[in-house]
């Protein structure tokens, strides 16, 4: 589920970027300012996101989509490893997967130059600014993530900010560093369009402003104040997570440690 969640949110940001961004396109041709084209395309990626967080496989995964999310969840101790290690793996080859079959279906528009299979690389302001817009906007994401899932008369609405936080997070971030905010978007981009410009920033930055995200929260509120990992997590079917958590209760019961029972919903 989290591979083909992932692989959609690829194909979503293919489509639109040879949408708006090819230059036979009518619509790249009736929109002539290319801030009004990355807004658009901001939109679309993050109403696809918004709708994937809240469908019934974003529901039962938990709407990760992104390794440096399941890694910080993983640090805080909400992912068990092995659940981890499957998560981050599926992340790559749902992205990889969709990206090469969007570059065999449609290999002459998202080739072109304009479009170049959405790959993110450095801005006009160098590698410097990229890393430090890829680290604030992972910072700002995870925040919200742990803020409003954590909150409950806010955590239905998490799908709805994180879409919005992201679609801002294109307009503004996309010109310093192609705002992919994701290590696995990144990775599937590149090996169809051979292109690895400072690659490495787009693994270190987002997981590093994550997880920095996580221990500033963690040390805020205390080790128990995030319930779950999952971004939705008021709903009816079962959750691994929460599974998770009961096991760790019952272990830490056993050897007499302190442990929290979370429940289905957080």
């Amino acid at each position: 589920m989290e591979a083909a969640c992932l692989g959609f949110l690829m194909m979503t940001i293919c489509f639109f970027s040879a949408l708006l961004e090819y230059p036979l396109s009518p619509v790249h041709r009736a929109i002539h300012d290319s801030t009004v084209r990355r807004a658009c395309i901001g939109v679309a990626v993050g109403l696809t996101i918004t709708s994937l967080v809240y469908s019934p496989w974003g529901k039962r995964s938990g709407a990760h989509f992104n390794p440096a999310i399941t890694l910080t969840f993983l640090r805080l101790g909400k992912v068990a490893p092995w659940d981890a290690v499957f998560y981050v793996a599926a992340h790559f080859l749902g992205a990889v997967g969709a990206m090469f079959l969007t570059s065999y279906a449609f290999s002459e528009i998202v080739s072109s130059p304009s479009v170049h299979y959405a790959v993110t690389v450095p801005g006009s302001a160098g590698i410097s600014a990229a890393v430090v817009a890829e680290t604030v906007m992972a910072f700002l994401l995870m925040t919200l993530i742990l803020q409003m899932s954590n909150t409950p008369r806010l955590a239905r609405y998490t799908g709805l900010a994180i879409g919005l936080l992201v679609a801002t997070c294109i307009l503004l971030g996309a010109p310093f560093s192609g705002a992919s905010i994701n290590p696995a978007r990144t990775v599937a981009s590149a090996i169809v369009a051979h292109t690895w410009s400072a690659w490495w920033l787009y693994f270190a930055a987002p997981i590093f402003g994550m997880l920095a995200a996580g221990q500033v929260y963690q040390s805020r509120y205390g080790s128990k104040a995030v319930r779950c990992a999952t971004l939705h997590p008021h709903h009816s079917v079962r959750c691994i997570f929460c599974a998770f958590h009961s096991r760790q209760h019952v272990e830490d019961s056993t050897t007499g440690s302190e442990g929290t029972f979370v429940t289905q919903d957080g």
